[in-house]
């Protein structure tokens, strides 16, 4: 099959075939968040059928949202050295395999392996690829083609929620994990819609310029060390991989993505014991079956609504300087929305929560890419989500056993729902005060720059000059200068 040409292009195209790809993400969603969401439909199945209390049957929903994440640096790996297309066609055969082999399950160790580990690590090779693919092809319509493409996560829960619970009626679990493992093959069509596009930011020091004739062999070897990271050029080394690897990832040592990446911590503990436990909750406040699947419809349709008119919303020219800010706002609703959940016990009431609750997790589960581009750039962004979606990883894998344990422990579920709420609310509250710090130091560092310019009036030694203003670290004078050319 012939290598698909890669197109050199000086910004992103805002539409053309990138409708193709929010498209394709938009299914990947689907296949793969949607469907980890309805795992927890089976919870009370495996815990019947294999008689075991809450907290062991919580660890395949865990360890399935644990693979995802973690192995998403991986997924991200393959996507920039073979393709995004080859990560997501293997991430599908992955996928399907898992949810085959489950079907087959005799024990819940069975599952911790089948549904937990293979199944998590052919979404991983899916996920991150995809959602970065998004932010390669737009940048002005960046949030809006974000909201599309992740509303597939609400879509894909609204739709599969009662459709799982009547293949479990119809065809037992194990029928209905085998249908779902059917389903799940189409992330390989998904992946074949993935073109890949080369933007010139993400080659600063193009091959081309390898070829003249008046570069000295030295400059040579430095620029393909520089340049390692395409595809298109050829030699790999020790040195050049190591060179790759620190340019794909020196991301890490920014403070801003380091405040956003422990803020990520607390977000991601709070937010997935909802999706385990909700259903299980409604049973045991007396909701029948029908409607505790419905309520997870109603919580994946509102999704829809928050990715994307959240997304347009925040796409405005009036709100786009304060995504950040509304990003924070989402998480903090979520949190103070998990903390009234103890005292609705009954259908009319768990509804409307549903409702906010499901809008504001799409809300800010649109807003996490869009936050990601802007701290690190859209040149590292697939790197970026890499780290960011393997950092969801450990409070994914702990936060619903720590929840089943609460549970069994206590005998209810309000510990496990102030818990998660006073952690989505910690995370939003973390990067609120990191941003006011940040604002306050700007505000330091102006008037300090319009004193030490006074000062630098009296001197006319440029030297001089230089020691007076020295005291700056380069990160501020960029802020700086990058605000005085506005």
């Amino acid at each position: 099959m012939a290598t698909p040409k890669k197109v050199l292009l000086s910004s992103p195209p805002d539409g053309g075939w990138g409708w193709m790809i929010v498209v394709g993400c938009f299914l990947v969603t689907i296949c793969t968040r949607a469907v980890t969401r309805c795992i927890s439909i089976f919870f009370v199945e495996f815990q019947t059928y294999f008689a075991q209390d809450y907290a062991r049957t919580a660890w395949i929903h865990s360890i399935t949202d644990c693979a995802t994440m973690l192995c998403a640096p991986l997924g991200s790996f393959i996507s920039n050295h073979l393709s995004c297309q080859v990560g997501i066609m293997l991430g599908g055969l992955l996928a399907s395999a898992g949810l085959i082999l489950s079907s087959f399950a005799t024990s819940l160790e069975h599952l911790y392996f089948s549904l937990g580990v293979l199944t998590g690590l052919g979404f991983a090779l899916c996920y991150s690829p995809a959602i970065a693919m998004v932010g390669k092809y737009f940048n002005k319509k960046k949030a809006l083609a974000y909201g599309i493409a992740m509303s597939g996560s609400g879509i894909g829960t609204f739709i599969l929620a009662p459709v799982v619970q009547l293949l479990i009626e119809q065809f037992s679990w194990r029928g209905a994990l085998l249908i779902l493992g059917g389903f799940v093959l189409n992330l390989c069509v998904c992946g074949a819609l993935m073109r890949p596009i080369t933007l010139k930011e993400d080659h600063k020091h193009p091959p081309e310029f390898l070829e003249q004739e008046y570069v000295s062999e030295a400059q040579k070897q430095d620029l393909k060390q520089l340049s390692i990271c395409s595809p298109l050029i050829k030699p790999w080394s020790h040195e050049c991989l190591c060179c790759c690897s620190w340019q794909e990832y020196n991301f890490l040592l920014m403070p801003d993505f380091m405040m956003l990446a422990v803020s990520v911590l607390f977000m991601a503990y709070g937010c997935s014991p909802l999706f385990v436990y909700l259903v299980p909750y409604a049973l045991s406040v007396g909701v029948n079956h029908q409607q505790a699947a419905f309520l997870m419809s109603i919580l994946g349709v509102i999704d829809i609504v928050g990715n994307i008119t959240f997304g347009w919303l925040t796409d405005r020219r009036c709100l786009k300087k304060y995504r950040y800010f509304c990003y924070l706002f989402a998480v903090g609703m979520d949190g103070l929305c998990c903390l009234f959940l103890p005292v609705l016990q009954s259908f009319p009431m768990l509804v409307p929560f549903s409702f906010t609750f499901g809008y504001f997790d799409g809300a800010y589960v649109t807003m996490i890419p869009v936050v990601t581009a802007d701290v690190v750039g859209t040149a590292s962004l697939s790197s970026a989500l890499g780290v960011v979606y393997f950092l969801h990883a450990l409070p994914y894998l702990v936060s619903p056993p720590v929840a089943g344990w609460l549970v069994d422990t206590t005998g209810s579920y309000t510990a496990s729902f102030i818990l998660c709420g006073f952690s989505m609310i910690f995370s939003s509250m973390l990067l609120c005060f990191a941003r006011l710090a940040k604002k306050i130091k700007r505000t330091q560092l102006r008037s300090f720059t319009r004193d030490t310019d006074t000062k630098q009036q009296i001197w006319t030694n440029g030297a001089t000059a230089y020691s007076v203003s020295g005291d700056l670290d380069q990160k501020d004078v960029e802020i700086l200068a990058t605000e005085a050319n506005r």
